[in-house]
């Protein structure tokens, strides 16, 4: 199943391997790092020109992506209807 995450980006839900609040995920300096890191290697999509509030890394092959979107990630799982729960 496909799931669009904003701007013009739509993902397949069995890629993602996490949602996250942009907020309170980066209090820590570990994931700070992270981004940082990963958007160095240019594997940081930003899909909206709002204010970000939600990250999803989704498994690209052996390596990863990571789109930075404007949707809560509460948002994107109820559009996700359930097929990122098992329900």
């Amino acid at each position: 199943m496909y799931l669009h995450i904003g701007g013009e980006t739509v993902i397949n839900t069995k890629d993602i391997i996490g949602i996250f609040d942009l907020d309170t995920s980066t209090m820590s300096y570990k994931t700070r790092e992270f981004l940082s890191l990963a958007e160095k290697k240019d594997r940081v999509v930003n899909v909206s020109y709002e204010l970000p509030k939600s990250y999803v890394i989704c498994s690209e092959g052996k390596d990863f992506r990571i789109y930075i979107c404007q949707l809560s990630p509460t948002t994107i799982l109820k559009r996700s209807s359930g097929y990122l729960t098992g329900k």
